[in-house]
């Protein structure tokens, strides 16, 4: 089981399916709040769309394709931070991220990023990191922003997000980079 204690507070866990109700029931609580910027939300209506999920990022561990790790926090579920697929090729991958309404503003998902930007680097051996967020979503966007990342770029119409397209601000962070902050 892959635990990583990221403080006192906070720490990352690969997810299991007896965590299926947890994250179905943070979900559901934060559903107004998540949806604004994600586009999952409204497929995930039962405890069994989180435990599909479940599922397939147990698959893309076992496959050595990355990780989705539960956030705890206090030792209750907070969020969710992850790999989407690595590319080992180029030796990089992005990380996406959400959390729980009510755990805002506590530095939960900024120390769970640079938790995961230091387990790319360190324990992976990779040498790209990115994180896109929508260009509007200024809470996404300050984590990349305080964990040193450089703004790269825009992406025009990068997601459908239910009834309209958001663009994407890319955001990048080099080995020698981290290395040297």
């Amino acid at each position: 089981m892959f635990c990583h204690k990221v403080s006192e507070e906070i720490q990352l866990k690969l997810l299991e399916l007896r965590d299926a109700e947890k994250i179905f029931a943070l979900t559901d609580a934060s559903r107004s709040y998540l949806r604004e910027w994600l586009p999952w939300v409204d497929a995930t209506r039962t405890p069994d769309d989180s435990k599909a999920f479940i599922q397939s990022t147990l698959q893309q561990f076992a496959a050595n394709n990355g990780f989705q790790a539960g956030i705890l926090y206090k030792e209750e579920f907070a969020g969710m931070v992850g790999f989407h697929d690595i590319n080992w090729a180029n030796k990089s991958a992005s990380i996406g991220y959400w959390l729980g309404e009510g755990f805002q503003g506590k530095g939960i998902m900024t120390s769970a990023c640079r938790a995961m930007v230091h387990i790319a680097i360190q324990e992976y051996g990779l040498n790209r990191m990115e994180i896109r967020a929508a260009v509007d979503n200024r809470k996404s966007r300050a984590i990349p922003e305080r964990l040193g990342f450089t703004e790269e770029g825009t992406c025009r119409q990068a997601e459908w997000l239910y009834d309209h397209y958001v663009d994407h601000v890319v955001y990048g962070l080099l080995k020698e980079d981290w290395c040297h902050s």
